[in-house]
């Protein structure tokens, strides 16, 4: 058993990335806070807190502070018929950048008794956060369940690649062909992201390396793309409007994405959680394309 007072110290300055920070969030002095760490470190036997600007947890003090929150909501879920309490339960989930942009907020938005912790990552990497223990839940593009996990389908997500008429009449007069990609600036939200790549290698029939200006925003892809910087795949719910109106084209007509999306969480809090699961899934399902 660790001492809670411990626990909570840790998992402030995880949190907010200062000693400074956890103090005035857990009321107390910043020289309790490091004396609570010191301790829980001497008794575990690890460092647990990398000292820094800001301060970040280590491996060992990551996975300790997910299983604070882990305990946090398991007793949360002995509370049912209980006179409720006004603490806020921590909870850590890792979202594609386009589902948070579009469905995800309505959905949390409905439970007011959680402090969420959104770790935004690509959709094929999000389940990394799973498997290091470092989440209690992940939006994420594979099917398949973690290890100790429940996966539940979602539906899929529709990306159009689209750009300005203005920057296809300058690049692409001729269609997106495997030479103009290869010259024609596209968007990429950063490394991970493979969006552009798969859909130009279906297009062109071939692998093509695009040229890519990096831009980790939803809503800057759409404004980008209107403005004629470079060509992107955008949700269908957040490009519709400039489709209609015609400020966004399709790069290839009818050639739309489809990423299929699940919705995974630990089941040691799959019970206490059961609610905002129905949520998730109850959003996602209106807002993604059924099969």
């Amino acid at each position: 058993m660790h001492d809670y007072n411990q626990l909570e110290a840790l998992c402030a300055v995880i949190r907010t990335g200062s000693f400074d920070a956890a103090a005035a969030q857990l009321g107390v002095t910043q020289s309790a806070v490091s004396q609570r760490i010191k301790q829980l470190e001497e008794r575990v036997g690890t460092v647990l807190v990398k000292r820094g600007q800001p301060c970040t947890g280590t491996n060992a003090g990551r996975q300790l502070a997910t299983h604070t929150d882990q305990v946090r909501l398991m007793e949360k879920a002995l509370e049912f018929g209980l006179p409720s309490s006004e603490t806020r339960t921590p909870l850590r989930i890792a979202v594609n950048a386009d589902s948070l942009a579009t469905w995800l907020l309505p959905a949390l938005a409905e439970h007011d008794d959680y402090l969420f912790d959104l770790i935004v990552d690509d959709q094929d990497h999000s389940a990394d956060w799973l498997r290091a223990g470092e989440v209690a839940a992940a939006v994420t593009g594979h099917p398949g369940p973690v290890q100790g996990c429940d996966s539940h389908a979602l539906g899929a997500m529709r990306y159009f690649a689209t750009a300005s008429p203005d920057y296809m009449a300058r690049h692409m007069p001729d269609g997106p062909t495997p030479e103009a990609l290869e010259r024609a600036p596209a968007m990429t939200f950063n490394d991970k992201d493979r969006l552009q790549s798969d859909w130009a290698n279906i297009i062109a029939g071939r692998t093509v390396i695009l040229p890519k200006h990096r831009l980790a925003s939803s809503h800057g892809f759409v404004v980008a793309a209107c403005l004629g910087l470079g060509w992107g795949m955008n949700p269908d719910s957040l490009s519709r409007a400039q489709l209609d109106a015609g400020t966004l084209v399709e790069v290839a007509p009818n050639a739309p994405m489809d990423v299929p999306l699940f919705w995974q969480v630990s089941r040691l809090t799959a019970e206490p959680l059961r609610q905002l699961s129905r949520s998730v899934m109850r959003h996602a399902r209106q807002a993604l394309i059924q099969t």
